[in-house]
């Protein structure tokens, strides 16, 4: 886990956001330094952007997932990451309420848009936080009395599954 521990370290140092968890690192760990990288990258800019929300990680059978919610329960998330072999996708899970005037979202279901990231750069364009941002804006959030402090920002793996797909070479 050499290129996982080397991400991490890149992570703590350009970001304020907590570290992730080691099993979040090892479901990555078969994808190699390259898009562990991106993973990391596309995880900071949400949780910058986006600090407190709860990070429920799933290790599904073709990609790591993993979802932003303020509540902690799954369905009401606004963001996800997935993560494949040569990309992440970071989603919006109301994607198709969002303002798109520049057309970088890809899908066309009813709700769920995402953007390709294959690269740092793409993380960079200055359209790709603003979509963030009005995500986060939009994000169903808890009554404050239903969550006594120091219980936000929580990362929890909900789920593992047994049989996965996964790139045989990193």
């Amino acid at each position: 886990m050499g290129a996982g521990n080397k991400a991490v370290r890149y992570y703590r140092t350009m970001t304020r956001v907590p570290p992730p968890r080691p099993e979040y690192l090892k479901f990555l760990s078969p994808y190699g330094p390259g898009i562990t990288g991106l993973a990391l990258a596309t995880r900071a800019l949400v949780l910058e952007e986006a600090p407190g929300a709860d990070e429920l990680i799933y290790d599904a059978y073709n990609a790591v997932a993993t979802g932003f919610s303020f509540t902690g329960r799954p369905s009401d998330s606004f963001i996800h990451i997935a993560v494949y072999a040569r990309w992440v996708n970071l989603g919006f899970n109301r994607g198709s309420q969002l303002e798109d005037p520049q057309r970088v979202l890809q899908g066309g279901g009813r709700w769920i848009r995402h953007i390709r990231i294959s690269s740092p750069a793409d993380l960079e364009r200055p359209v790709v936080r603003a979509l963030v941002r009005a995500a986060v804006a939009g994000a169903e959030r808890p009554d404050p009395a239903s969550r006594p402090g120091g219980t936000r920002g929580n990362s929890v793996v909900r789920a593992v599954y047994a049989k996965r797909r996964r790139p045989t070479s990193a």
